[in-house]
């Protein structure tokens, strides 16, 4: 943050007599954006004047909605014409013209030079179309004097130059000095050389909401000025792997923090050194947020005034601090409802940062985006793998991959930062679609070495809220025509993230058909697989998340010889997580009687912290399950760690004993599906 003259200012403050608010996202007529949706632009360069989309005339909530200082709240370039633009002549051209306009930013658009930060007019609507709206490697200052402002729905990144706690480089997403009236909401700003927000230097009437903060050292800068002045609102934002400045707000008149998230998220190399923070004359509201492992969650000077109410605090240390006064009463400015804490992080993650539609509260689910496959050109695409790299980063809502029935040889991987899809197979069964390969662990890759075990997945799955449905995903790695190779592992489908959702598929293979893992050994995964079929022979299901198989068909098959041997499980679970649970399910298939191993201990790379959990429960067994159905692994004992059934039926069951335990009733009652997806309930979306 470079510092300037200050310079002081005066105003007069009337209470507004036609608030906007309601809803949380604070939108005054419905509609979906009218450019198309986040994978098509269907526009021309310039919009007609003579109405504009129905978003672009939503209005502010908070502070940004009160009358004073001559501007009657804040609705931005709603009077204006509306343009789209694609390119930065183009965006400059209308954001610093005198005229309003609602300007559609219709793709990526990159500064130049590095830095550079658009000098803002009055009067604008500055909007993402959909989420493909990216500003990279600068952003937008609003001087002194500039109103009526919003900046909405976009992506404004990667300005940053390599110093974590940049003093050289100004280069913020947001800044203004002096401006009044703005509006920033539903933007995802990320990774900028100085702040991601200023407010500076008497702003005031301004709302901040329903943004994502991440990947910087300072997220949010309020003040900067002896003038106690700015009046500010910030709500339902996620803050997250930020160090500083989460805000930091300095001589404020009134500072009104409610249904934020802020997260310091764990295993990371950024590390919070404080969260809200009340400074100089501050008067400050902070109600109903949440924080989660933050460092000094609240801080306040000894001459600032903050109130605290109803916020939850989990895994915070340090300062947590309130006192200095009795504070003040945002509904004498305006109105609003605060969500209470509890629902915040599931609030704030779901509805945070740009939307494929603004037309919606951000507390409803935005209709799905759908992409077609058809390996004939039928489709947008012909291989999954295009349809999952055209799903735009950190997408806020569902996108549907839909592919037509035919069999795709390729490798599919859903990296982490693509969250919320759903791969769903159009045929009438789920042998119609296909997806499948042939790499195994100790298939040599192009580049050199060989892929290993997770590696040989036909399809990887690393984001959260993933969804798969009427498909078949299959390794067909050849064993015997590759028995000079060493390591046989093959997955068909990996895992290794959380709340994902199997239903209606086929996940076949040999050796390790299905890898169900976490991110990392402290991280929760959990996987619900129903209504499914899983085929393999030696380890087949395994793997350290929390996962269930319910309702569904685990199909035992020979080994590459023609010899019946095998594990169904290899369960790794942390010590303080839940394991594989095999729930109102059948075990079968056409092997030999008693060959077959309920399970035994993966203690991956000889971690002896670990306690592997493999529950069978209320499935009908084979009579190819041994009767002793436990195993050692490695050197580790399977009654070290915990393996039980309960009330399982069939030939293959037995009788509770020492080789073969059983869980009781009470055992039972906590050892239920719900207590494995702890709170999450899986829906088809």
């Amino acid at each position: 943050m470079s510092e300037s003259r200050r310079r002081s200012k005066s105003r007069h403050r009337r209470r507004s007599t036609a608030v906007m608010i309601g809803a949380p996202l604070a939108v005054t007529a419905a509609g979906v954006l009218a450019y198309g949706s986040v994978f098509g632009i269907g526009a021309p360069e310039k919009a007609s004047a003579a109405t504009a989309p129905t978003w672009a005339t939503a209005a502010a909530d908070g502070f940004a909605s009160v009358n004073a200082l001559g501007q009657n709240g804040t609705y931005g370039g709603r009077d204006g014409r509306t343009v789209t633009v694609r390119t930065l002549a183009d965006l400059e051209k209308y954001a610093t013209a005198p005229e309003p306009y609602v300007i559609v930013v219709a793709g990526t658009i990159t500064m130049n030079p590095v830095g550079k930060e658009i000098k803002v007019a009055s009067d604008k609507t500055i909007i993402g179309s959909g989420t493909s709206g990216h500003i990279v490697g600068g952003g937008f200052f609003l001087g002194p004097g500039v109103h009526n402002v919003i900046i909405r729905n976009l992506t404004i990144r990667d300005a940053y130059q390599g110093v974590w706690n940049d003093k050289e480089h100004d280069f913020d997403a947001i800044q203004m000095d002096g401006a009044h009236h703005v509006w920033i909401d539903h933007n995802d700003l990320r990774h900028m050389a100085d702040g991601l927000i200023d407010v500076r230097k008497d702003s005031t009437y301004v709302t901040v909401s329903w943004n994502r903060l991440s990947n910087d050292n300072k997220a949010f800068g309020i003040g900067w000025t002896e003038n106690v002045v700015t009046d500010i609102t910030i709500h339902h934002n996620w803050i997250r792997e930020t160090e500083q400045r989460n805000p930091s707000t300095d001589n404020a008149a009134h500072a009104h923090l409610y249904n934020n998230f802020l997260e310091d998220v764990p295993d990371t190399t950024i590390r919070s050194s404080y969260g809200n923070y009340a400074r100089g004359k501050t008067k400050m509201l902070l109600e109903n947020s949440y924080f989660q492992g933050f460092t000094n969650p609240v801080i306040r000077d000894t001459t600032a005034t903050l109130v605290q109410r109803g916020n939850v605090f989990s895994g915070t240390s340090g300062r947590n601090e309130s006192g200095g006064g009795t504070g003040f009463d945002p509904k004498t400015y305006y109105a609003y409802t605060a969500d209470t804490a509890a629902q915040v992080p599931s609030l704030v993650k779901s509805g945070a940062g740009p939307r494929s539609s603004l037309g919606t509260t951000a507390t409803t689910t935005a209709a799905a985006t759908t992409l077609t496959v058809a390996k004939d050109g039928t489709g947008q695409y012909t291989t999954v793998q295009a349809a999952v790299n055209a799903v735009p980063a950190n997408n806020p809502s569902r996108i549907v991959i839909s592919v037509k029935p035919g069999t795709y040889r390729e490798t599919v991987k859903v990296p982490s930062n693509k969250p919320h899809v759903t791969i769903q197979g159009t045929g009438a069964s789920r042998k119609d679609t296909v997806i499948v390969y042939n790499n195994a662990s100790g298939t040599p890759k192009p580049g050199g070495g060989t892929y290993g075990t997770g590696g040989s997945a036909t399809v990887a799955v690393e984001a959260d809220d993933f969804q798969a449905r009427n498909l078949t995903v299959s390794n067909d790695f050849d064993e015997k025509a590759n028995q000079s190779l060493s390591g046989h592992q093959a997955v068909a489908l990996r895992t290794a993230s959380d709340k994902v959702f199997l239903d209606s598929v086929i996940v076949e293979g040999d050796q390790d058909t299905l890898l169900l893992d976490t991110a990392a050994k402290d991280r929760l995964g959990r996987v619900y697989m129903t209504n499914s079929y899983v085929v393999g022979n030696v380890d087949f299901i395994f793997g350290r998340a929390t996962a269930v198989v319910d309702k569904s068909v685990i199909t035992l098959k020979k080994r590459w010889d023609g010899t019946s041997a095998g594990y169904v499980t290899a369960p790794s679970t942390a010590a303080d997580r839940k394991g594989l649970l095999i729930a109102n399910s059948a075990i079968t298939g056409a092997v030999s009687d008693r060959t077959f191993y309920l399970g035994r201990p993966w203690h991956a790379g000889g971690d002896a912290t670990l306690d592997p959990q493999t529950t069978v429960r209320n499935t009908t067994l084979s009579a190819a399950i041994k009767t002793t159905p436990w195993t050692d692994m490695s050197g580790f004992s399977w009654k070290n760690d915990r393996f039980a059934e309960y009330k399982n039926t069939g030939p293959g069951a037995g009788t509770a004993s020492a080789d073969r335990p059983q869980l009781t009733d009470a055992q039972a009652s906590g050892q239920e599906v719900a207590d494995w997806l702890g709170g999450w309930t899986p829906s088809a979306s």
